[in-house]
């Protein structure tokens, strides 16, 4: 799923801004100005397509999740792990640590 502004697409295909979606455990579905995306995998994310961005992850994958998501463990020391391993002393670290080309 790829999000950029409200301009969302699912494998390459563009989802109307405004349409419901629902493919292959995949739902998007649009809340006033903002867009959530959901997946049968546990993880939901809304944005307001300009700079807020929710995510949410459901209580089974508790202690499973890493990356921008943290460790989901309630231990706040080692919510900026890096892919490394280690943790990032600073959020901007931490953030420009999960940076794709």
């Amino acid at each position: 799923v790829t999000l950029w502004g409200r301009n969302v697409s699912v494998n390459g295909a563009v989802v109307p801004e405004g349409q419901p979606y629902l493919h292959s455990g995949i739902t998007v579905t649009w809340l006033g100005d903002w867009v959530a995306v959901a997946s049968g995998l546990g993880v939901r994310v809304a944005s307001d397509g300009h700079q807020a961005v929710t995510v949410m992850v459901d209580a089974e994958l508790r202690g499973s999740t890493r990356g921008l998501c943290g460790t989901y463990n309630d231990d706040p020391a080692d919510d900026f792990q890096r892919p490394e391993g280690d943790v990032a002393a600073f959020a901007s670290s931490f953030g420009n640590s999960w940076k794709v080309p």
